[in-house]
């Protein structure tokens, strides 16, 4: 008869190493498919080189996926009968892009591994580092072998994105649902060093918020009427295109775009590290590196879970 310890060591030996099985790794495709990685750098340098702003939609591609119910690909499916598509979603609606850079890197990661074996929410977390090296941003080493999600939720997307008019306490929770401290809040939010936002979110506080610098104010006031224009873009900070600390440099000087970015710097918890980040580019470099392998791991599918799907935007 095996005695209680014995089989508790057994046990335990046994979930240790199914953890293991299928927890995410950098070498996941190494033996499978070693092409893949550097195809899907191809394809996002490319699109990158052909559009500067592609690489900030990629990062919040990645971004926005794992927030709803983890990095699984479930933003990239359209809606069918039984569900309706996160595209949908207030924070997602009219605002999310890249879809056709995903189904290139797609179509040719199939192409030089032969077979579909790289998920669709591989290729998200893959593409948005590639995308932050493009534009000069940091390396780090990306963990693979997510599984694609086989349905997608807008109701939870609605309630669990973070929306642009949040403040510091309300921001803090959102990341904290997500398994993600206040670095981790401080050091993403970073991403919008590079990228544009449309007038329609942040024209409330370049009219009517007290902790804006007036001069920066006036500036975007000059694309963003009161009324009309919503549609109209403006940086996060003077150097979208380049992934710097120019946006801390501008939360310091009270030039933060939407409400969310300057609620980072106003007199809360998380001032003295904004002001680390715009003085230290290699502070923040190496933070965003970490949170966003800590993002990556959000509840990924592994193993037996999900499927790899053909087409990014259908369940096979």
């Amino acid at each position: 008869m095996v005695s209680p310890t014995n089989f508790l060591l057994h046990a335990f030996l046994w979930l240790a190493l199914a953890a293991t099985a299928f927890s995410l790794s950098p070498n996941f495709y190494h033996n499978v498919c070693p092409q893949a990685l550097p195809a899907i750098k191809r394809v996002v340098e490319a699109a990158v080189h052909k559009e500067r702003r592609m690489g900030a939609s990629l990062l919040r591609l990645h971004f926005h996926d794992c927030f709803v119910n983890g990095c699984d690909g479930s933003l990239l499916l359209d809606s069918t009968s039984s569900f309706e598509t996160e595209k949908n979603a207030r924070g997602n609606l009219n605002s999310v892009r890249g879809f056709e850079v995903v189904d290139q890197i797609k179509a040719e990661v199939d192409r030089v591994c032969g077979r579909p074996v790289v998920s669709c929410a591989d290729i998200l977390a893959v593409a948005a580092r590639d995308s932050v090296v493009a534009l000069g941003g940091p390396i780090w080493k990306v963990r693979l072998g997510r599984r694609d999600s086989t349905t997608a939720s807008r109701t939870l997307a609605d309630s669990v994105l973070p929306s642009a008019s949040m403040d510091l306490p309300a921001l803090i929770n959102n990341f904290k649902n997500q398994g993600l401290n206040k670095r981790d809040l401080v050091a993403l939010s970073g991403g919008h060093t590079i990228g544009l936002s449309q007038c329609l979110i942040f024209r409330n506080r370049i009219y009517n918020a007290t902790n804006i610098d007036p001069a920066f104010a006036k500036e975007r006031r000059a694309t963003c009427p009161r009324t009309g224009g919503n549609t109209n873009l403006a940086p996060f900070d003077p150097t979208p295109a380049r992934f710097d600390t120019a946006y801390f440099k501008n939360l310091v000087k009270e030039r933060g775009l939407l409400t969310s970015d300057q609620a980072l710097f106003s007199g809360g918890s998380t001032d003295k590290l904004v002001e680390t980040y715009s003085k230290n580019p290699n502070v923040f470099w190496v933070d965003f590196g970490k949170s966003m392998i800590k993002m990556g791991n959000i509840k990924p599918l592994t193993g037996k879970q999900g499927q790899i799907r053909v087409n990014c935007r259908k369940v096979n």
